[in-house]
């Protein structure tokens, strides 16, 4: 059985997960992803527990449990002038912050610096944080991917899944597609999210992510899709955080909220039969492991 079986939907169902990342990143980013969870089509979300927002999204997260919440593990902090770091003390993580103590930029001075048992310690403790304050994850995923720099940091991932008997998002060709190993990544006996749904830059270039956003809709596959986007209000806050970052910047985000609670997005749901699941349904699973 595939997972729309187990899920008990027929065999060829277009599942489909519309994540926001990125909660807890600022006041614009949880207002704008409660509002599209409230209103729009967005269905799960996750928490970014080393960022100064954190407890307002927490709060949400805890008076409102129906919502699909998981932990965004952090580990990276791409902003020009806007900085975060480990919640741990950096004398004990010391290998995963720069001479500032915030996390590193990119994904490339992460992986030449980090030492996997402090990259485990710290992302325990930010799982532990978020238990702490009452928060009932129902996955983990990970910010800027930076997971998937290595297979053995993806080893890492995967085995907090298994210690805190959750899903863990991973799709095999995006992972692949930011590797900076030459070593060979095991995804045996993985649950893994058949497709990616992304916005790219080409397309807010042009004007037309909007239009693109449509066009994922159309282009999703049977088995597990998973869109990704970044919900948040165009405003001096965010404006702020993503200085000289139009990639994901505010523009970006202020995008990914108009269409995520527009007519358009649900009509375009319906027209292409695409049937909305959580990871929560999929934690729930008796077997997570489904072979490719």
């Amino acid at each position: 059985m595939n997972l729309a079986q187990k899920l008990g939907y027929p065999e060829n169902t277009k599942l489909l997960i519309i994540h926001a990342d990125d909660a807890g990143l600022s006041h614009s980013e949880n207002q704008a992803t409660i509002k599209t969870l409230q209103n729009g089509s967005v269905n799960s979300y996750s928490i970014m527990v080393p960022c100064p927002w954190f407890f307002e999204m927490a709060t949400f997260a805890n008076n409102n449990p129906n919502y699909d919440c998981g932990i965004h593990l952090t580990l990276t902090c791409e902003w020009e002038n806007y900085k975060f770091g480990p919640i741990l003390p950096v004398s004990e993580v010391s290998s995963l912050v720069d001479q500032n103590g915030y996390f590193y930029k990119t994904r490339q001075d992460f992986k030449n610096n980090a030492q996997p048992a402090e990259i485990k310690k710290e992302l325990t403790a930010q799982i532990e944080r978020a238990l702490q304050f009452g928060i009932q994850p129902t996955h983990l995923d990970s910010h800027m991917c930076s997971v998937g720099v290595t297979p053995e940091i993806l080893e890492i991932y995967k085995e907090l899944g298994k210690t805190y008997n959750l899903p863990v998002f991973i799709n095999k060709d995006f992972v692949e597609s930011i590797s900076l190993s030459n070593e060979k990544y095991n995804f045996d006996d993985t649950l893994l999210a058949d497709k990616l749904l992304i916005g790219y830059y080409a397309d807010f270039e042009k004007g037309e992510l909007k239009k693109s956003y449509e066009k994922a809709l159309d282009s999703a596959i049977s088995g597990l899709n998973v869109f990704l986007l970044h919900p948040a209000f165009d405003d001096f806050e965010m404006q702020g955080i993503t200085i000289n970052h139009p990639n994901f910047g505010s523009e970006w985000r202020q995008i990914d909220f108009e269409f995520f609670t527009s007519d358009e997005c649900k009509a375009k749901l319906k027209e292409n039969n695409i049937q909305l699941i959580t990871w929560k349904e999929i934690g729930q699973l008796e077997h997570l492991s489904i072979k490719k």
